[in-house]
């Protein structure tokens, strides 16, 4: 019997460590990063070997570039377009997160997200594009590790400089020059505002780059974007 209570607390106690050393894993990645640029992502990661089975040379356009050298056109557009709370919350906008919870459900299926900059980079830093809720608590823990380790230029320096925009295409300074042939930091108001719309579907609007509804939408953005509070 004694062996037994032993048994079932080791049972208990082993998911609990494992947890725990999860979470220490995520946080020191976080620290290095304060001031250390990540060389890839989970996200980049999975891309590449996406792409290296149909091509196993493949290879992603990814070029890192410091803070001052992306266009503040970019900055503003992506906030403007993503999270235009982005300078005040903590990490969760719960509001934009309820109003998106809602549309969903009238519209019954998924059309909104509500996932502020700083939980999509938590999701392309670390986790797969699996959609649970336990992954989506991972998520909401690493956030809170980002925001409260890192200050919110330095968590937009880092998320412009991997989130995806096109077909192997990660990154402002690739995506400035795989779609417009100029750096990230030449980006006019009307391109970065193109770009912002591409993020939810960066795949689909590199391969549909005349669609009628990215004109639109880029055209809204471009009217919000003086409105954009940078960090």
């Amino acid at each position: 019997m004694r062996a037994l209570r032993k048994l079932i607390l080791w049972l208990i106690l082993l998911p609990i460590v494992g947890v725990l050393l999860l979470q220490l894993y995520f946080l020191a990645h976080i620290w290095w990063w304060i001031d250390h640029n990540p060389e890839s992502t989970s996200f980049m990661r999975h891309q590449l070997a996406v792409l290296r089975e149909q091509n196993p040379k493949a290879k992603l356009q990814h070029r890192w570039v410091p803070y001052d050298r992306i266009s503040g056109n970019l900055k503003r557009a992506i906030i403007a377009a993503e999270d235009s709370n982005f300078a005040e919350h903590e990490g969760i906008d719960w509001e934009a997160m309820q109003k998106a919870y809602e549309k969903n459900a009238k519209k019954g299926k998924v059309v909104a997200g509500g996932s502020t900059i700083t939980q999509q980079l938590a999701k392309n830093l670390f986790l797969s594009g699996e959609r649970s809720y336990l992954r989506k608590a991972q998520e909401v823990a690493i956030t809170y590790m980002l925001e409260n380790l890192m200050d919110k230029e330095r968590i937009l320096e880092i998320y412009l400089n991997v989130v995806e925009w096109g077909v192997g295409v990660f990154g402002a300074e690739a995506a400035a020059q795989h779609y417009y042939g100029v750096p990230a930091a030449g980006l006019s108001a009307p391109q970065a505002a193109r770009l912002a719309v591409m993020l939810p579907r960066p795949r689909f609007y590199d391969k549909n780059r005349g669609s009628p509804y990215l004109a639109r939408r880029a055209d809204l953005i471009l009217r919000r974007m003086n409105g954009a509070e940078l960090p």
